[in-house]
């Protein structure tokens, strides 16, 4: 989970808390249970665990903890596209087509003309669908050498952001390419920077980032 993006929630829920190390502890998330100075709740890495000994609504806190950080981890992901990919020579161009349903929260393309001679098709477009937990899927076809270079560079970066690594197979998912893209070196696939949320049976609760 990044963690300007969990602080940014615990602050919007009204809640307090402190860094200690590679964690971040809840000591005070409005619950109503006396916690005799022990921790609400506590985050190290995806893991979210919650004082289940004091507080009987412990599941519900921590629920409450992930909507609240994937609404904001949409706002993160958009942020952060826009800045690495305009850094790297893209610029926005809208959806207007779009509209946000249960799955898909925002949708648009970034968009770059490559400078090689001999390219026929000079501009080169690539979809962003942010899910609602905040996951980014892209999508593209054919991308010159300059553009793919310029792109990967892009996706390191929120790769490093997000705290994720892309994975072939997995985040990355190869499609068959067009047949008037054939023959070209590089075709891109379509790809997830992936934030899927996992819960446990006991009183640790993953939430993936």
């Amino acid at each position: 989970m990044n963690r300007q993006v969990l602080m940014d929630a615990c602050k919007k829920l009204g809640w307090k808390y402190e860094i200690k190390q590679d964690e971040l502890i809840v000591y005070n998330a409005n619950q109503n249970a006396n916690l005799h100075g022990e921790y609400a709740l506590k985050v190290r890495g995806n893991t979210v665990s919650f004082n289940s000994y004091y507080m009987k609504n412990g599941r519900e806190l921590v629920k409450d903890l992930q909507s609240q950080f994937y609404e904001l981890n949409v706002q993160y992901a958009e942020q952060s596209i826009l800045q690495e990919f305009e850094k790297a020579g893209f610029r926005m161009r809208r959806d207007w087509d779009f509209r946000a349903d249960e799955e898909i929260a925002k949708q648009f393309f970034m968009v770059a003309e490559t400078r090689m001679e001999g390219e026929e098709e000079r501009e080169t477009v690539i979809k962003f669908s942010i899910l609602k937990d905040g996951t980014v899927v892209t999508d593209s076809n054919y991308i010159p050498h300059d553009i793919h270079e310029l792109a990967d560079k892009a996706m390191a970066e929120l790769d490093n952001a997000f705290g994720t690594t892309r994975r072939e197979g997995f985040e990355i998912k190869r499609k068959s390419i067009p047949e008037k893209y054939k023959g070209k070196t590089y075709c891109t696939a379509s790809g997830q920077i992936k934030s899927n949320q996992e819960t446990s049976t006991t009183n640790k609760i993953t939430i993936k980032r």
